[in-house]
């Protein structure tokens, strides 16, 4: 299983890799990705700070996915520091014998994730104006 909190680029291919498994015959990702805009703004980066504790709580988080009957394996990663446009800044996967399983997993991890997670968002716009986003 994968599970990190990190400053280096984030690879799909890698936590898909994690979550393989004879029997699934689903295994659904997700990619989050800085976005250009928020909210009717131009947004020209961001910096993603975590809490010491981020990790734990990702941890916390994808081992209740995991523990569903239905989820053969989960992997999960969310990056902080400095990100451009384009830049993955959350990447999940779930493995499970069905698509319909898979995706409901993969989906309650990424909102848990988004809902827990001690990381914080500064998103600078194009006029300059900066602001604090995702504390939970």
């Amino acid at each position: 299983m994968i599970v990190s909190v990190t400053s280096e680029p984030l690879d799909l291919a890698a936590h898909e890799a994690a979550v393989a498994d004879p029997r699934a015959g689903a295994v659904v990702s997700f990619q989050g990705v800085v976005r250009d805009h928020d909210g009717g703004r131009s947004v020209v980066s961001l910096d993603y700070e975590g809490h010491p504790t981020a990790l734990d709580v990702l941890r916390e988080v994808a081992a209740e996915i995991a523990k569903d009957p239905e989820v053969y394996a989960v992997a999960v990663s969310h990056r902080v520091g400095a990100l451009k446009i384009g830049d993955v800044a959350l990447v999940a996967a779930v493995s499970t014998a069905h698509r319909g399983a898979a995706f409901a997993a993969c989906g309650r991890l990424v909102d848990e994730a988004k809902a827990r997670l001690p990381i914080w968002k500064r998103q600078v716009f194009t006029d300059g104006a900066e602001e604090w986003v995702n504390c939970p």
